[in-house]
């Protein structure tokens, strides 16, 4: 192949799937009913900012209704366009049925820089884009739940939530229109954190299977792993966190908009983290080597690549020159079709994205529902099971100082075990079973059928036949 025949991201979703259902079989017409989207909304509407009226284009893609509400975030870039808002939106569709999120799928785009606009110019154009949607139900907490994306976070979310109540006054469930909102406005603790989260119990799943590990030339556990991580935004700096300092991987690269950090002692993740926000990216950054051409440092040695930014970023021109065993798919769409080919070829092992960066939809679904019940998770619970603890605790001690053993439990184990699960404990808790049960799944396909050579094509399938199952159980 040549970069003339590359792939776009929407060719490539395509490419993905019709890979999938090939080896599927699926009643006549049902395998085009779950690749097509159902609807795409493009709005373009006028805000006076700055003396003049702007004009701004926004979309809103339903790719399957096979369960409602649909759900997919919102993302501001001003590459957005229709066919990346319905990929987008179908990959939520196979995510949210791979991960058992009771989601159909969506995704909303709005084509603008968000750092062009000052706070108070962000929540106008905000509003008015959520205006549009609400009153053709494109927001709306049984048919259409949006969540953050690139450009947007709980700020964003928080201005939609707010508009939507406005517009619905008497609507109780006003809060489940959207996820990714603050705590004190309606969202759950985990949620700015749960797909870098859901991206290191993606591979500390995968690093319980030694057949996988070797499977990618590796051996060993996640610590002294090194790691190179393009993006840290949101996704790539919690996953980079966590990975560096709950499993003891070495962070040895960094890669930003203006260009990449390399360190074989490793980088200190918060520290890079808070130059940024300082100073805008990461040239000048001390204690470590800048390299102008980040892209170029994808290709560097290490043994996980961690690409947790835009689509596209390894493509047919860079392909050939990865070097690292294991790629987990941070980002939605990294990798394209055809660079897909190359790297399976190499023995490299992919780790797809609609799993690996599922965290975020799967803590969406955990404050849709809190949102719903009208009650914080742990709240009925938590003093009931520290009471229950406590009696054991208090039990042992009694039966200790009775036969004057002179034993006591220590009170680093003391303090853990006493203390209730609240709402964090719980999310990271339903989070972690979710992302090692999906992994399961994947991997029951990927070892059990000669036909299916990788992950992705694990993923596909079982995504695929959910939501195959879930449209004849309708009827269709």
């Amino acid at each position: 192949m040549t970069i003339a025949k590359e792939p776009s991201f929407r060719e490539s979703v395509d490419l993905m799937f019709n890979r999938a259902v090939a080896l599927m079989d699926l009643p006549p017409g049902l395998e085009e009913k779950i690749r097509v989207c159902n609807a795409t909304y493009t709005v373009r509407f006028g805000v006076r900012l700055r003396g003049k009226i702007h004009t701004f284009t926004g979309y809103r893609s339903v790719h399957s209704e096979h369960m409602e509400p649909v759900k997919g975030g919102i993302r501001y870039a001003m590459g957005v366009n229709q066919d990346e808002v319905e990929a987008l939106a179908a990959l939520m569709t196979y995510k949210c049925a791979l991960v058992e999120a009771p989601f159909g799928g969506s995704k909303g785009g709005l084509r603008i820089d968000p750092r062009e606009w000052d706070a108070d110019e962000l929540e106008r154009i905000t509003r008015r884009f959520a205006y549009e949607l609400i009153k053709r139900d494109l927001i709306n907490p049984s048919q259409n739940v949006p969540a953050p994306d690139m450009g947007t976070g709980e700020r964003e979310m928080a201005w939609i939530a707010d508009q939507y109540k406005r517009m619905n006054t008497t609507d109780i469930n006003s809060r489940a229109c959207v996820t990714g909102k603050p705590v004190n406005a309606g969202g759950i603790q985990g949620r700015t954190e749960a797909t870098g989260r859901g991206v290191q119990y993606a591979l500390q799943e995968f690093f319980r299977h030694p057949e996988d590990i070797k499977i990618a030339g590796l051996s060993g556990k996640l610590d002294g792993k090194r790691v190179i991580v393009q993006g840290l935004g949101n996704v790539g700096y919690h996953a980079a966190k966590f990975l560096s300092e709950e499993d003891g991987c070495i962070v040895t690269g960094i890669i930003e908009r203006d260009g990449a950090l390399l360190s074989d002692k490793g980088l200190d993740v918060e520290a890079v983290h808070n130059w940024i926000a300082k100073h805008g990216g990461v040239k000048g950054y001390p204690g470590a080597e800048h390299v102008p051409e980040g892209a170029k440092v994808l290709e560097k040695e290490c043994d996980i690549l961690i690409p947790a930014a835009l689509e596209g970023v390894i493509n047919i021109s860079n392909a050939a020159n990865i070097k690292a065993p294991l790629i987990i798919e941070a980002a939605n769409g990294p990798v394209t079709a055809g660079a897909d080919d190359i790297l399976r070829e190499k023995g490299c092992v992919i780790i797809p994205d609609m799993y690996a960066n599922a965290g975020g939809v799967t803590v969406s679904y955990f404050e849709w529902v809190k949102n719903l019940s009208h009650i914080r998770f742990g709240r009925m619970g938590r003093r009931q099971e520290e009471s229950r603890h406590q009696l054991i605790v208090d039990e042992l001690e009694q039966l200790s100082a009775d036969k004057e053993l002179g034993w006591t439990l220590t009170p680093g184990f003391k303090q853990q075990y006493l203390r209730g699960a609240g709402e964090l404990e719980l999310v990271r808790s339903g989070l972690d079973d979710t992302m090692r049960s999906a992994y399961q799944s994947m991997r029951e396909v990927w070892h059990g059928r000669e036909d299916v050579k990788d992950l992705r094509m694990a993923a596909y399938l079982v995504s695929i036949d959910k939501v195959a199952s879930s449209y004849r159980a309708l009827g269709l």
